[in-house]
């Protein structure tokens, strides 16, 4: 099975990309569905048909989902939802208020993605294409895991055993809606998917993450803070697409700057992003909506292709830290010498030129404030390590 997540900035066009290549798996005999992770939905804008909370069939191999928040949250999180909607309402909140504040941040896209693992676990389909919220959201869900994890190994049995030990104590005197085993038990049942939501998303050979970009610079910075996020958490990028491209043949001078600007963003996609192959697409001359057009758009990225294939192999940069606290971040750099590179810093990026070549790498927020202790070229890796906290004269 292939798991495929598109996400981009907001208005990148990711959704139309994830739709395309939907269609392009099903015309090629897989078992395809394209599910919306989205709080806004524009899936079903995109294949201009209807979709709701059950996969709908869209054409030959083809299914497409929807699923809505009530449907997601009654699915996964029902228990815990109560219970949180109940103490809401015992602090005096208005019940429909408390309804709505029991929809916590990133409840939904997370209940979404588990579908994602029950279709994976039951075998349904071939591939699975994920159109994904906007990066922000989506850099937030696939961290979740992590920090739920830290939550159940620390916090989680300490809350349980306070419970059961304070419910029968308290219960004569207040009326305070203590947690019920029922809802430890979601909880822990709701990790256990986490998790295993977590290995089938860090196995490169089963899910790739894709970003969709413009040739537009405010894309491209958030694009690229996205990409360090990824390889931080263990996501494997597998391909860069560079949607809404001036075509050559577009002659009329009106257009000559926007290409010209275009051309320099473009260059700057590749030195931020090498080695991970950029596939384009070039700006249509309508707005790509129904099959139709998807068609177009999916012959126009992939050509030939089998857009289900891994691109891209490997994570070209990643960061660990040392038990002295020094954070690491190590780059592969194949086919050269120490002698050949040559490494800048400006604000939260550093800069590395090889020759006539050059990438910027954006630092995560972890590294912003360190300053850089040395940088190592070992076995085809750039090692650049920061100081940790304390060296750097920051607060313990």
């Amino acid at each position: 099975m292939r798991i495929i997540l598109y996400t981009g900035k907001g208005g990148v066009g990711k959704t139309s990309v994830a739709a395309s290549t939907a269609l392009r798996s099903a015309q090629l005999g897989y078992k395809t569905i394209a599910i919306s992770t989205d709080a806004a939905h524009s899936l079903a804008d995109s294949f201009d048909l209807p979709l709701g909370n059950e996969p709908k069939k869209i054409s030959a191999n083809l299914w497409g989902q929807e699923p809505e928040l009530s449907h997601a949250l009654a699915t996964h999180w029902g228990t815990i939802q109560q219970w949180v909607m109940s103490l809401l309402s015992w602090r005096g909140i208005d019940e429909i208020i408390a309804g709505e504040m029991a929809v916590l941040p990133g409840m939904e896209e997370l209940a979404n993605l588990l579908y994602i693992l029950d279709y994976y676990e039951r075998g349904q389909f071939d591939v699975i294409i994920v159109d994904c919220a906007p990066t922000g959201e989506t850099l937030r869900l696939l961290s979740f895991p992590e920090i739920l994890r830290w939550w159940m190994d620390r916090i989680f049995p300490i809350q349980r055993k306070a419970a059961t030990l304070l419910r029968p104590m308290v219960k004569g005197f207040t009326d305070i809606p203590f947690p019920s085993d029922q809802v430890f038990k979601t909880a822990e049942m709701l990790f256990t998917q986490l998790e295993k939501m977590r290995a089938v998303f860090t196995d490169p050979e089963i899910t790739s993450v894709r970003l969709v970009v413009n040739p537009e610079k405010m894309v491209i910075k958030e694009a690229q803070r996205t990409y360090t996020y990824l390889n931080l958490y263990g996501y494997a990028t597998d391909l860069i697409v560079c949607n809404r491209v001036i075509p050559p043949e577009v002659s009329d001078p009106y257009f000559d700057v926007w290409k010209k600007r275009q051309s320099q963003h473009f260059q700057s996609i590749e030195e931020r992003f090498s080695p991970i192959p950029i596939r384009t697409i070039p700006l249509f001359s309508s707005e790509v909506v129904g099959i139709e057009t998807l068609r177009s758009m999916a012959e126009a990225l992939f050509g030939q292709a089998d857009p289900t294939q891994v691109f891209y192999r490997g994570q070209p940069q990643t960061l660990s830290k040392k038990k002295d606290g020094c954070y690491v971040l190590s780059l592969t750099l194949p086919f050269i010498t120490k002698h050949d590179l040559t490494l800048n810093r400006k604000g939260d990026e550093l800069i590395i030129e090889v020759g006539a070549y050059r990438r910027n790498i954006m630092l995560p927020l972890t590294l912003i404030d360190l300053p850089v202790h040395e940088a190592k070229f070992i076995d085809n890796q750039l090692q650049i390590h920061f100081e940790p906290v304390k060296k750097a004269g920051l607060p313990k």
